[in-house]
């Protein structure tokens, strides 16, 4: 199956192509939602609000094989305990995308009760589809999430300030450098220059100049509506300490922060330090590029393939690391309309989201659950193995996508002015960065 959030072992080789099957996907569903909103397969009326009832529930988690291990061993230690409530898991049924795959579930009447892979950039549309439950509904539910993920659990509300979905895990993102490739540009490999924009560019002239590889950094520079959240979403939030790029139904990037970071990318292709092509492969692995803005996904991909060195994404004038805010590349849990037993669903969302099943993920997966003082909660964990350590203190400071049904089309306006200013220099970085902030101004107000 090849879906956006695959294996994390695989996903450095096929993010590209499975991004791309994503966008057709989920743009399909927001072209059908008129059709689908508020109807099962069946033609029965559905509703958000949520039942009490218990008996058998069917979760479905992800594919890839850490995350099959954690859920099979959560079903089986929730199933010894509850023989009226058995829960039998599966892994998401292959197609194009798992949200395609959700949404054709709703779309028919039979999605599982709990979705372990469910891309909060796809929530608000799955809600307008009348798909999820509003969690805010069940007695005690906003509470328990609100404590377990503290105040990041405020980017997961929809406008009216429920949740649909139950933040999970993160992935939040760094820079990766290739220790070796700096050294041999003379650059310190263990005490690399690279917090001020300023900074990361000279190393970039003498990783280029030096020739140890044709690009200093390779982010995709496709068109794709989420390939911003890999160059320009790490950077805005660490400038800004924390700001999504739309709040309140408004663009905030049209400011002094946004064309920073815009400007910094725009130099960075003008001096062809990175390169406007879309390379068919991993560049960081293969050598195509120095450095790379990756998640906790990649310690397991590179470990025998790149001896690699990881410091926070930059800011204009440089910020300690724990105090730099980062992308978060979240998938979290969704508890769906079809579901006959919600009150046993809840109760097992809870259970899997408890402190010893967050510990059983961290330890099979290496992803950041979505919970308060993570790296305190587990340090014994991160203490064993420390190339996670910078990723769970970054777990506190991420950012997520803007909410709402029109998620994607905002990011589609965002990324092709990326693309036309930025990648390619045939706009001027302000006024695309203005065109781009009006147009998300209007889709956002777009029921």
């Amino acid at each position: 199956m090849t879906e956006r959030h695959r294996s994390r072992n695989d996903r450095a080789m096929r993010n590209r192509g499975r991004r791309s099957r994503m966008v057709l996907a989920v743009a399909a569903l927001a072209a059908s939602s008129l059709l689908l909103a508020a109807c099962s397969g069946s033609g029965t009326v559905t509703t958000n609000k949520p039942n009490s009832s218990k008996g058998p529930i069917t979760v479905w988690y992800s594919n890839n094989q850490q995350e099959v291990e954690w859920g099979k061993q959560m079903v089986a230690a929730w199933n010894k305990d509850h023989p009226d409530e058995q829960v039998k898991g599966q892994e998401i049924p292959a197609g194009k995308t798992s949200e395609e795959v959700i949404g054709a579930a709703i779309t028919a009447g039979n999605s599982p009760c709990l979705i372990y892979n469910t891309a909060p950039s796809a929530v608000g549309q799955f809600e307008k589809q009348v798909g999820l439950v509003d969690l805010s509904k069940i007695p005690g539910a906003a509470n328990y999430i609100e404590a377990r993920s503290g105040a990041v659990a405020d980017q997961y509300k929809n406008t009216d300030g429920d949740y649909f979905q139950m933040p999970w895990k993160s992935n939040p993102v760094t820079i990766f450098y290739n220790k070796e490739m700096f050294a041999k540009a003379g650059l310190d490999p263990d005490h690399p220059k690279l917090a001020t924009y300023a900074e990361f560019i000279a190393a970039s002239k003498k990783l280029v100049a030096s020739g140890v590889a044709p690009n200093a950094i390779l982010p995709a520079p496709s068109s794709e509506f989420f390939q911003s959240q890999f160059d320009f979403y790490p950077l805005y939030a660490a400038e800004t300490g924390g700001k999504q790029i739309v709040e309140n139904n408004k663009a905030t990037f049209d400011d002094q922060a946004g064309r920073d970071v815009a400007n910094f990318w725009a130099t960075l292709y003008k001096d062809k330090l990175a390169g406007k092509e879309k390379y068919q492969g991993d560049a960081f692995a293969d050598g195509k590029a120095a450095m790379a803005i990756v998640g906790p996904w990649a310690v397991a991909v590179y470990k025998d393939k790149v001896k690699w060195g990881s410091v926070p994404v930059p800011t204009k004038d440089g910020l300690a690391a724990d105090k730099t805010w980062t992308f978060s590349d979240a998938k979290n849990i969704g508890l769906y309309t079809a579901c006959k037993n919600q009150g046993t669903a809840w109760d097992v969302l809870k259970f899997s989201t408890s402190k010893a099943q967050d510990a059983k993920l961290l330890e099979l997966s290496g992803q950041m659950p979505l919970r308060k003082d993570l790296a305190t909660t587990y340090a014994a964990y991160f203490d064993k193995n420390p190339s996670y350590k910078a990723f769970g203190d970054a777990a506190s400071r991420t950012v997520e996508v803007p909410t709402g049904p029109n998620t994607v089309q905002m990011l589609q306006a965002f990324r092709d002015s990326w693309s036309r200013s930025v990648i390619f220099g045939n706009q001027d970085v302000k006024s695309a960065l203005h065109d781009a902030a009006q147009k998300i101004d209007s889709i956002a107000k777009q029921p």
